[in-house]
């Protein structure tokens, strides 16, 4: 039977909405968000995704607060309405597209709860096709985009309400589908099983708000330092985008760790202009502790928890056992910036560093996963 969605011209192939192009059982669609009040004392990273070819739907929110992590988990079976993004006491409401968005989250009997609304602060900037294979399989084949803004409305942590307001409380927002492993895990086989020892995995991830303008970077390398990923723009609130080239890049890490305090990011404009900023992180969430990220072990975005299912947990960071397994995931980082572009004056933003590397990085100097900063 036709679903909802298919009273809109939005179709791309020959299928009512309900099917997606692709038979592959990764197919996702999925948004994640953040936001913080420039402190790093409080973080909180929420998402909602579906998974078509898994007959799943799923959402998360996950807050930092001093070394407490804790979790909301919503998962049940997919609806056939896509345009009602809403999953047990979470649901997401498009007020004006690529603008303004509510987020909603009733699940205070699970010691988390909010009613936010998002604004960008300038248009989204669409980045670019993301490819990833492990041998010949595709296991990563996505499209997203991404933006920069601000929050207002409330978050309850506890049953402690807390105030969020648009002059302090910002964050970051990306949208993203296609391919990527979800659900339950696929047997490794072949390709996995053989993957070299030395084998290495580098990822940066910055969307920084400033006054004037936003500025989002990416970049995937390998353990050579070869880039397979690179974008870096800056967009204005007219809609111009700029593109600043190829990022040299200079991680500063804890000594002892792969724990990044900040970063300087070197790009330039068409000109030849330096826009040098520099990154400071304050706090983050691991997003393999409960938010459900690549390397978590207690669950995975599309898993099947049977219907109506809600649950929380908390993670200890200081807790051995948990710090254990955060180097091995990806890692978002509240972030003060400086943006120095030429002789002009420094300007001060905020965003998120999100960083992960493991394995073998030779610019880095990590010569394997047990490696560390001098």
């Amino acid at each position: 039977m036709p679903v909802p969605a298919d009273e809109y011209p939005l179709h791309q192939t020959s299928l009512s909405l309900q099917y997606p192009a692709t038979s592959d059982r990764n197919a996702y669609d999925r948004c994640y968000l953040n936001a913080h009040d420039r402190t790093g004392e409080i973080f909180l990273v929420t998402g909602l995704g579906y998974y078509p070819n898994l007959g799943t739907m799923d959402a998360y929110a996950t807050v930092r607060r001093g070394d407490r992590q804790h979790t909301v988990r919503i998962s049940d079976a997919i609806s056939e309405d896509r345009l009602d993004q809403q999953v047990g006491p979470y649901r997401i409401e498009v007020v004006e597209p690529l603008h303004v968005i509510r987020v909603v989250c009733d699940a205070d009997d699970h010691g988390l709860g909010f009613d936010l609304t998002w604004t960008g602060s300038f248009p989204v900037v669409e980045e670019p096709h993301h490819v990833m294979r492990q041998g010949p399989k595709v296991i990563l084949d996505a499209c997203r985009f991404a933006q920069v803004g601000t929050w207002n409305g409330t978050l309850r942590i506890d049953g402690e309400e807390i105030s969020v307001s648009d002059d302090v409380w910002l964050g970051t927002r990306d949208r993203s589908w296609g391919i990527r492993p979800t659900g339950e895990a696929e047997p490794a086989g072949r390709t996995a099983a053989e993957t070299p020892a030395d084998y290495g995995f580098w990822w940066m991830y910055v969307p920084l708000r400033f006054d004037d303008f936003a500025v989002v970077l990416i970049a995937q390398e390998d353990g050579d330092g070869h880039r397979t990923l690179n974008d870096a723009v800056r967009v204005y609130a007219d809609g111009r985008v700029e593109q600043l080239g190829w990022p040299r890049v200079d991680i500063r890490y804890t000594s002892g760790t792969r724990h990044p305090e900040g970063a300087r990011l070197t790009m330039a404009r068409h000109d030849g202009t330096p826009v040098v900023i520099d990154v400071e992180t304050l706090g983050f969430v691991a997003l393999n502790a409960g938010p459900g990220y690549g390397g978590d072990p207690d669950w995975n975005h599309g898993q099947w928890f049977g219907r109506d299912h809600v649950d929380s947990l908390t993670f200890d960071m200081t807790d051995p056992a948990v710090m254990g397994r955060v180097p091995f995931g990806v890692i978002d980082h509240v972030a003060r910036a400086t943006c120095t572009d030429g002789d002009g004056p420094t300007v001060e933003g905020w965003g998120m560093f999100e960083h992960g590397t493991f394995g073998r990085h030779d610019p880095t100097g990590f010569a394997d996963f047990g490696a560390v900063a001098p």
